[in-house]
């Protein structure tokens, strides 16, 4: 679908600044533009089904419980300070 928007001056330098660094058309860098605005703007959690658990099965990433317990075993007990 095609819509007609007017888009001051300024920001189309911008874009057009950013569309060349990504050598990429304008179009295409506003299409990029509008993806990022609903993923930030809208109400689609579905980034967070898809990485529930991604790290359950990670075997080089200890228990984060223990890792805070043997931290705190290098602490004084209050009762010292």
């Amino acid at each position: 679908m095609r819509i007609l928007t007017e888009i001051p001056d300024e920001d189309i330098e911008k874009l057009d600044a950013i569309a060349a660094k990504g050598n990429k058309s304008r179009a295409a860098t506003i299409r990029d533009a509008v993806t990022l605005y609903l993923v930030h703007n809208g109400d689609d959690r579905s980034w967070i089904d898809r990485g529930y658990g991604l790290w359950a099965d990670r075997e080089d990433i200890g228990d984060a419980v223990e890792y805070q317990r043997a931290m705190r075993e290098d602490r004084r007990p209050y009762e010292d300070i």
